[in-house]
């Protein structure tokens, strides 16, 4: 459920050159396509460019209804094949330039999760764009779909490597609710919710703004290219429902005790509604309330007996947690316009069907990929930073057969047998650029 914010300041940022999906929030129910383009040469990358660029709507009026839009960000090869100055090349980061596959150590990709088990096209130098659809209804998906494909075809020099279909009704597979608790921009314009906290710095999210430490980050030169663009991390993850359920049987005895303990392991029930509020039952009312959904924080609750020291959504957002590790939480958040793909599963079945459904994981910043970097080794893949030592993330993390998770309280209990429930197909490192570069781009 991406929380629909109304327009509450006059918006200082140059909105109309922000690409849309940067500050628009996804619709619910939703649907859309995720595709992986190559170009085979600079001037047939430039027409592609050209011809999707009017497609492309800015920022301006997000919070406004819009049936559907369509988003694009190039890959460091992507730009390369574009025959962009080597200066230009050179002035964007090291881990953007070799993408995300050569920094899988730091990611924590390793076992089946590693680059070379990754579906085609990811982690090979053929992607080069990514094109995304979103929309609020069936008919406003295929007009979109098929609007774009229409000028791809007048391309002889581009080719589709991958279409993914997604859509949700704003529950995810495993059967929760997602898509909230995004910052808020400063000079959005975008009203506070409770429990938002302050605006974060556009900077954080944007491309040529002052940051959370007052100055702008470093801009991929000449500035017409950087400003107003912002970096993508997509990952894809199939999940293992069944064995989620499976896990949830073998270790609780009645379906109270089991929907407590998914609710343990991702800090929410499943209608979204925060353990920190509720903490002994499920409130579907207040999952669908934007007021208060998140309006919480973890400072009455520093043992985790409510939520868990170590459960999901503590750990992409430790809010007031007193961390082992020093951190500035401000500067790890992300925007994220995460989908879900594949048909949805009943949580009391235990046997896999064998049909593909699972987590497209997007994350959208200026610091996007340096944060998602830190966050897979240091507060997904460990649990140091909350003194938990090797315990790791309950729902997105590789696990081995010493896995486990504590569900604190006196005594601690440890639920061992944990496993992996999602395994990453694949992912790669893009950069959005604004609508003026794509412009420049095109050229």
């Amino acid at each position: 459920m991406d929380v629909f914010r109304r327009l509450s300041k006059r918006p200082t940022l140059e909105l109309d050159d922000i690409q849309a999906t940067v500050l628009r929030a996804r619709p619910e129910p939703y649907f859309g396509t995720h595709a992986i383009l190559e170009f085979k040469d600079a001037a047939s990358g430039k027409e592609l460019l050209r011809r999707l660029a009017p497609r492309v709507p800015s920022a301006a009026h997000w919070d406004q209804p819009r049936p559907s839009w369509l988003a694009v960000a190039l890959s460091y090869r992507g730009l390369e094949t574009l025959e962009l100055p080597e200066a230009t090349l050179a002035s964007f980061p090291a881990n953007f330039r070799v993408g995300m596959a050569a920094r899988a150590d730091r990611l924590r990709d390793s076992g089946p999760n590693a680059p070379a088990h990754w579906e085609f096209p990811f982690g090979t130098p053929r992607v080069h764009l990514a094109v995304s659809v979103y929309a609020d209804s069936e008919d406003a998906w295929h007009t979109e779909v098929a609007a774009y494909q229409r000028e791809l075809s007048e391309i002889s020099g581009a080719e589709v490597l991958s279409h993914q279909d997604f859509g949700a009704t704003g529950f995810n597979v495993f059967g929760y609710r997602d898509g909230f608790s995004q910052p808020v921009v400063e000079g959005s314009g975008a009203e506070s919710l409770p429990g938002d906290g302050r605006p974060i710095k556009a900077g954080e999210f944007i491309l040529g703004y002052p940051s959370e430490s007052g100055h702008p980050l470093a801009l991929p030169s000449p500035e017409v290219l950087g400003r107003n663009g912002t970096y993508v991390v997509f990952r894809k993850y199939h999940s293992h429902v069944a064995a989620f359920n499976r896990y949830l049987q073998d270790n609780a005895s009645t379906e109270e005790e089991r929907e407590l303990l998914a609710a343990k392991l991702v800090g929410r029930w499943r209608s979204g509604a925060p353990l920190a509020l509720t903490p002994q039952r499920d409130d579907p009312a207040l999952g669908e309330d934007p007021h208060r959904i998140n309006d919480f924080d973890y400072g009455d609750d520093p043992r985790g007996l409510n939520t868990p020291l170590g459960s999901h959504i503590r750990r992409m957002n430790p809010r007031s947690t007193k961390l082992e590790v020093l951190s500035d939480v401000n500067i790890r958040r992300i925007i994220r316009r995460s989908t879900s793909y594949g048909e949805t599963f009943s949580s009391s079945s235990v046997r896999d069907d064998g049909q593909s459904r699972g987590l497209d994981f997007i994350a959208l910043g200026a610091r996007a990929i340096d944060t998602v970097e830190f966050l897979q080794s240091e507060w997904v893949n460990s649990g140091n930073f909350v003194g938990l030592g090797k315990e790791k993330d309950p729902m997105i993390s590789l696990q081995d057969k010493t896995a486990y998770f504590t569900v604190p309280g006196t005594p601690p209990r440890r639920v061992h047998g944990i496993q992996s429930f999602n395994t990453l197909l694949g992912g790669e490192y893009f950069f959005m650029p604004s609508l003026s570069a794509l412009a420049w781009l095109a050229r």
